[in-house]
């Protein structure tokens, strides 16, 4: 009997999860990242370890990068950015109403990088050799050679999915550096307006 080639086996794609809706969580990543965003350092100052004694040690400052970030409403000035379901920003600012942004420039990627890292270091090593002030009105950081820094208080939290999206009343906003321009993020990367 001579020797049949034996077919080689079937391979089925396994269809991505999906929604009721129909959109599965590939797709729609796929999407969104096709949407160029810009690049902020969202910072706030955890409170006093003891609210009643002045002397008390204030906790740490914490940094995040964040790309879901805009601006709602002109009158009152309003701005709104998007926090990870259970993450320590989301955290901190369910406790503290007050933070900061910093509008990161083209060549503040390692900035957006290090404040994005999964597993990272401390918030305060991370924020070691990084240049910045504290905002008058939230005490957070606010980063040098930001194109422009915001100081906000939280006015609502909305759950959304799973995330949280905080909208924050603009304090004080200032324009500290003219030059250069934005980082954006776009398909997956830190990108500049070309």
């Amino acid at each position: 009997m001579p020797n049949t080639p034996v077919p080689p086996p079937t391979i089925t794609a396994v269809p991505a999860a999906r929604h009721a809706e129909g959109v599965s969580n590939d797709e729609f990543r796929a999407a969104m990242s096709r949407l160029a965003a810009g690049v902020v350092l969202v910072t706030a100052r955890e409170p006093s370890l003891d609210p009643d004694d002045p002397r008390a040690p204030v906790g740490e400052d914490v940094g995040m990068t964040a790309t879901a970030f805009l601006s709602v409403s002109l009158d009152p000035p309003l701005v709104l950015v998007s926090l990870r379901e259970g993450s320590r920003m989301d955290d901190l600012l369910d406790e503290q109403p007050l933070w900061s942004v910093s509008v990161l420039s083209e060549s503040q990627r390692h900035i957006a990088g290090r404040f994005a890292m999964k597993g990272r270091i401390s918030d305060r090593l991370l924020f070691e050799d990084i240049p910045y002030v504290r905002g008058e009105y939230s005490g957070a950081p606010l980063v040098g050679g930001a194109l422009a820094t915001l100081e906000c208080r939280t006015e609502q939290r909305v759950p959304a999915g799973d995330h949280t999206l905080v909208i924050g009343r603009v304090l004080a906003a200032d324009v500290p550096s003219a030059g250069g321009g934005p980082l954006t993020h776009f398909r997956g990367r830190y990108r500049h307006l070309a």
